[in-house]
């Protein structure tokens, strides 16, 4: 006797674990070191991966993605301290930045935990939002030309943006229009979100321009699986540039 097939998504695993290194690097934001970083979003992100060297072959144009290598940062000009938080699968290697731009010495932390259907996290993320349009007329056969992204700039866009990536209990892991989402659920209106200062690159990465919006609140875990997919791998576009990493308590 055959067995019918089902079309039906499997249930969300009830649980899955989290594993990655955490650290934070402390930078005087007077120091000129610091102070190009934030001005310029290709130097921010050469400071990130300098901690990684010898992982992966030189020339790797998937080196980020394959150490998993998200960061987030922020700036406080009344203390003049930039605090970078760097995640990763591997361990970092933080002796070659120069003394003088460190307020502490950089600490790291191994974290391990394990994420359960219906827990509570409060959480921080700074994305990029932005939403693809048709660009170009129509062709036979091959539709409209490549996508542009558009930023969304308003507070209430920004909003929208994110709820598509919720996922509510029961829904699957990839909506419908195949976003991806991030196996949490979270009441939307009690987000609280700013949009931060738009960041840029100069030389040879002239015109690179990234909007960026921070949303802290409380989410709900949905389905286990695709929260710690989330939290490892990130979300949305501009990783490379300290966007996308969750961070939860």
């Amino acid at each position: 006797m055959n067995t019918p097939r089902t079309t039906e998504p499997l249930p969300a695993s009830a649980a899955a674990r989290f594993v990655a290194t955490h650290t934070l690097i402390t930078l005087d934001a007077r120091h000129p070191f610091t102070a190009k970083s934030l001005i310029d979003a290709q130097d921010m992100h050469r400071i990130v991966m300098s901690g990684f060297r010898g992982w992966v072959d030189d020339g790797s144009r998937d080196a980020r993605a394959q150490m998993k290598v998200l960061s987030s940062w922020t700036v406080d000009l009344s203390t003049a301290r930039l605090s970078l938080v760097v995640q990763s699968a591997v361990p970092g290697d933080w002796s070659g930045l120069p003394r003088a731009a460190l307020v502490e010495p950089p600490h790291s932390l191994v974290v391990d935990r394990t994420f359960r259907t219906g827990e509570r996290l409060d959480f921080r993320t700074v994305v990029n939002p932005v939403s693809s349009r048709p660009s170009g007329s129509p062709t036979p056969g091959r539709g409209s030309g490549r996508g542009v992204r558009v930023p969304h700039t308003r507070p209430e866009h920004v909003k929208a943006w994110f709820a598509r990536r919720l996922q509510p209990a029961g829904e699957p892991a990839v909506a419908p229009d195949g976003v991806v989402r991030l196996g949490v659920d979270s009441d939307i209106e009690r987000l609280a979100l700013r949009i931060l200062p738009k960041v840029s690159s100069h030389g040879p990465h002239r015109g690179l321009l990234i909007s960026r919006a921070e949303i802290r609140g409380t989410l709900t875990v949905t389905d286990p699986q695709a929260l710690t997919a989330a939290l490892t791998h990130g979300f949305g576009h501009a990783r490379a540039y300290s966007c996308g990493l969750i961070l939860v308590r």
